[in-house]
């Protein structure tokens, strides 16, 4: 059956590609991970660029990205890691709104830097909501594009914004770009700052002392739930498990073996391990673009500290949702 409004078909998957929007909230209290993209920062920016609503879904894109074929004239904008974007062979520049023309083909050579892309295409990829989002929970089969990551010969169908036939659809949010200091740098080891807590007097000095001192290496049992983090085994002062309690996006929790659990996009709603400290909400994406074997360091900074820098980080994105208001109404 003929997919209404095609966009894309998938001529190669790439290593994990799946659609994601900014989350699936209010049913954490039924068991249901929230997913959504990993970076959302980076998913944000492209979605403004590109004239949508901040959380309409787009594709996220792992390591190896797919290659994508464009089904009809659409505008574009590849935000995130660096894959190597190639559009028809041509390099394609990041953080930039650019028009793929019917027919050509969006291709990634290779990781630069970082570890996860974003794609955002004019009107959205359009896939069923389910529970309020289009996110992929890949582990319950669930949202996203039949539940699953992509696969060659799939065709997915974007928003009515993005099926128009109208040239001036496209070409008034094309060549947008995000200015390059608001660019992130996905540095190697990655610098990551946590408010300390909810139960980090449930530990020893001495372990607070060397979480906050000693990098930790991400094992290769990373993936989209979490990363478990190699380094300086972390003592608790007495029982290493809780009363299980709410599980954040950052959080770090650790069971009786020492070893810290970064917890991620599709984290488990609740948990019964003591978690020493939580990645401030601004530093996610930096967290989300680190790689099996690359390091961590842990900083610790205060609650006002980090809300000046969410503010700083938020104020990129409020001038864009300005740009866009101004464009809708010229």
């Amino acid at each position: 059956m003929a997919q209404r409004n095609p966009v894309f078909e998938v001529i190669k998957p790439g290593l994990f590609t799946t659609v994601q929007d900014l989350g699936r909230f209010g049913y954490q209290q039924y068991g249901m991970a929230v997913s959504g993209a990993m970076d959302p920062y980076a998913l944000r920016i492209g979605n403004l660029l590109v004239g949508n609503e901040e959380g309409a879904a787009g594709l996220e894109m792992t390591l190896v990205g797919p290659v994508l074929k464009a089904c009809r004239d659409c505008l574009i904008a590849i935000t995130g890691g660096d894959l190597n974007p190639h559009l028809d062979g041509v390099p394609l520049p990041m953080w930039k709104s650019v028009v793929m023309p019917q027919g050509s083909v969006l291709a990634f050579q290779g990781v630069k830097r970082g570890c996860r892309a974003y794609l955002a295409v004019r009107g959205g990829i359009d896939v069923p909501l389910v529970m309020g989002s289009r996110s992929t929970y890949v582990k319950a089969k669930l949202g996203g594009y039949q539940g699953r990551p992509l696969q060659s010969g799939d065709v997915l169908p974007v928003g009515l914004a993005g099926a128009s036939h109208h040239p001036q659809n496209l070409l008034m949010y094309a060549n947008r770009s995000l200015h390059p200091e608001a660019v992130p740098q996905y540095a190697s080891p990655v610098q990551a700052r946590v408010i300390l807590g909810p139960d980090y007097e449930m530990f020893r000095a001495e372990s607070v002392r060397l979480f906050l001192s000693q990098p930790y290496t991400i094992s290769p049992q990373a993936d989209r739930m979490g990363y478990r983090l190699t380094g300086a085994r972390l003592e608790h002062k007495g029982q290493a498990e809780i009363i299980s309690d709410a599980i954040p996006f950052g959080a770090i929790q650790v069971p009786a073996s020492g070893e810290p659990i970064l917890l991620l996009a599709d984290r488990q709603p609740t948990g019964g391990y003591p978690k020493i400290a939580t990645v401030i909400s601004s530093d996610l994406p930096l967290v989300a673009q680190a790689k099996p074997g690359e390091q961590i360091r842990f900083t610790a900074v205060t609650l006002e500290e980090s809300q000046q820098l969410l503010y700083e980080q938020e104020s990129v994105l409020q001038t864009l949702r300005l740009a866009n208001r101004l464009l809708r109404h010229a």
